[in-house]
């Protein structure tokens, strides 16, 4: 019963976290409180604490509510406040706990909260892997996977069938022929791939607030995709006269120089989809992040025809979110607008600031592509 007891409490405060993260979800979002705080499977939340109702005594000598002297209809307060002297105190300040929720259950989260719809991968082309699955109970195994329901009835049964039980003291000692295991078989799994080809600006005019919004989107974009496909690769390109292709780590940290050619990004995103990402068998999700700015018309130009050409053909739908940037002229997405804006697989985003990150996120997925 104490352990029954002990599981409800523990999903009623699950409940009470996912609760504080859909309220505070927007301000998670655009402030960017989550980076930095993500593992392999989990996140930490920052959510104020939970103070559990209680009483609090006051020392001897101290009066309070029901004691000293006051006539019927005083305020019930503090009393007159002196001003502060600077002092250490007693009482807590407050503070914020980390809890860890897990990245699928983040994911549900900012589904539910900005409406998105769940992404139907292109095609039928899977990815073929193999998974273990527990499918039965052995009578051997590691003492990680005992099973301790199924080895309790088997020490009852044992019991009364030799007349061993006792209703009046139920004690029931578990043997080692009691003890019983999950065992589990290898099964070949289909799953849906895909791959994100992150590109972004690193030129002057892209300063380290335009890339923290970029790193922070970003989080959120991972978060979502994983959620709907469960083979996910990361490609990452910077580019500012010239593109490479770069670690996690240093498209982040890569400091802005240089100027603009928008379209070796797209040459190199191009080249690595068609030698390793054949869209038969792959969902392909590019993204390009950019304060607007190109070296050239005739750059633009050349930009439009291998995005036709060579990139949405294969692409599940290709995104651009343009930075406002004080010093970008933000031409690019007029350009694409011009050029793509009836085109279903093109979705375009202007992210003015932090707080443009929701809309940009709910711009990008509100298709279900």
């Amino acid at each position: 019963m104490a352990i029954q007891s002990i599981e409800k409490d523990h999903a009623r405060f699950r409940e009470i976290v996912k609760g504080a993260v859909r309220r505070n979800l927007k301000r998670y979002i655009s402030k960017g409180e989550i980076l930095g705080r993500e593992g392999k499977k989990t996140v930490a939340i920052p959510v104020p604490q939970i103070d559990i109702p209680h009483f609090r005594f006051k020392g001897k000598g101290q009066s309070g509510v029901g004691q000293g002297d006051g006539e019927e209809g005083d305020s019930i307060g503090q009393g007159e406040q002196q001003s502060g002297s600077g002092q250490a105190g007693d009482q807590a300040g407050e503070h914020d706990l980390d809890v860890e929720i897990s990245v699928e259950e983040l994911a549900e989260i900012l589904g539910e909260e900005l409406e998105l719809p769940r992404i139907k991968p292109r095609g039928t082309a899977t990815l073929k892997t193999l998974k273990s699955k527990y499918t039965g109970i052995a009578k051997v195994g590691p003492e990680s996977l005992r099973h301790f329901k199924r080895s309790f009835k088997e020490a009852l049964k044992r019991q009364i069938s030799a007349g061993l039980y006792n209703p009046a003291d139920p004690a029931i000692i578990i043997t080692r022929d009691d003890r019983r295991y999950r065992s589990f078989k290898l099964q070949m799994s289909q799953e849906s791939n895909a791959v994100i080809v992150y590109m972004m600006d690193v030129s002057g005019s892209m300063g380290e607030e335009q890339k923290q919004i970029v790193r922070i989107e970003s989080f959120w974009i991972d978060t979502w995709l994983r959620h709907n496909y469960k083979g996910i690769q990361s490609r990452y390109i910077i580019h500012d006269a010239r593109a490479r292709e770069v670690d996690r780590d240093t498209f982040f940290r890569t400091r802005e120089s240089g100027g603009t050619m928008i379209s070796s990004a797209y040459s190199l995103c191009a080249e690595i989809l068609d030698k390793e990402y054949p869209s038969q068998d792959w969902n392909v999700y590019p993204f390009h992040f950019s304060d607007g700015d190109n070296w050239s018309a005739d750059d633009t130009d050349k930009c439009m025809k291998l995005l036709n050409d060579l990139i949405i053909p294969r692409s599940n739908m290709f995104c651009y979110g343009q930075v406002k940037s004080p010093y970008g002229s933000g031409q690019f997405i007029k350009d694409l607008q011009k050029q793509f804006g009836d085109d279903d697989n093109v979705v375009l985003s202007e992210i003015p600031d932090r707080d443009g990150i929701v809309q940009s996120i709910r711009d990008f997925f509100k298709r279900g592509k």
